[in-house]
């Protein structure tokens, strides 16, 4: 069997996490101030309850102390998770296609979104995303607002017309002064207000679908009472 190269050989995970910690820093001089707090308010909590709730008892002041500095290190973990997540997103920002690699990656299980836009403007690249979630059906703009509101009004009345009960919300990321931040795109689907069913959604993904597919839509019938089939 042919040996492995040693070069090829993937970094071991606290080589990954310097990577990451190096990475973050150089595109967010605030990381450190923020990681190296997360780490150390627990860590002086954990010797304060230490001093103060152990009783002089030595076996009770290393367990709070320790506890402090575990509780240290996972906040300062979290910390730097999301401060490399926003500072990947920042290196892509304004670039064509971004929402999608944010509905790739960094959606939550209550939401679907595709990476690939259902309107493209191919000569500004400009695009219009969609999720689908409890809250609804979101259409999220990539561009000035200016170029992008045909496209988004477009997607609106095709959803309207099969979906006329469900709610649709607009979310615009680009250089307009209220747009939302690339990397506050599903921080900004999970506040919106959740109105449907689990089974509701998964309804209207289906009806999304056969939209795309470019396949007839049956008139009359009430999106909000279709059934998901069942798994055979």
């Amino acid at each position: 069997m042919a040996r492995k190269d040693k070069s090829t050989k993937e970094p071991g995970r606290l080589k990954q996490m310097w990577q990451v910690f190096q990475m973050t820093r150089r595109y967010d001089d605030r990381a450190l101030l923020y990681i190296v707090g997360g780490i150390v308010l627990p860590t002086l909590a954990g010797i304060a309850m230490a001093v103060f709730l152990s009783g002089g008892n030595v076996f009770s002041m290393v367990v709070w102390i320790l506890a402090g500095v575990l509780a240290g290190v996972l906040v300062g973990l979290i910390i730097l998770g999301r401060r490399a997540e926003r500072a990947a997103y920042s290196q892509i920002e304004g670039q064509p296609g971004a929402v999608g690699a944010v509905l790739r990656s960094s959606l939550k299980r209550s939401w679907r979104g595709s990476e690939m836009p259902i309107a493209v403007n191919g000569k500004t690249q400009d695009a219009v995303y969609r999720a689908t979630g409890r809250g609804g059906v979101v259409l999220i703009s990539e561009g000035p607002k200016t170029r992008t509101q045909r496209m988004v009004d477009e997607e609106r009345r095709k959803i309207n017309r099969v979906l006329p009960n469900v709610p649709v919300t607009v979310i615009s990321v680009g250089p307009d002064a209220d747009s939302v931040a690339l990397h506050k795109v599903p921080r900004t689907l999970s506040k919106i207000k959740p109105t449907l069913t689990k089974a509701e959604v998964i309804a209207i993904s289906n009806r999304l679908a056969s939209l795309e597919n470019a396949m007839p839509i049956p008139k009359g019938v009430d999106p909000m009472k279709v059934r998901a089939q069942r798994a055979r």
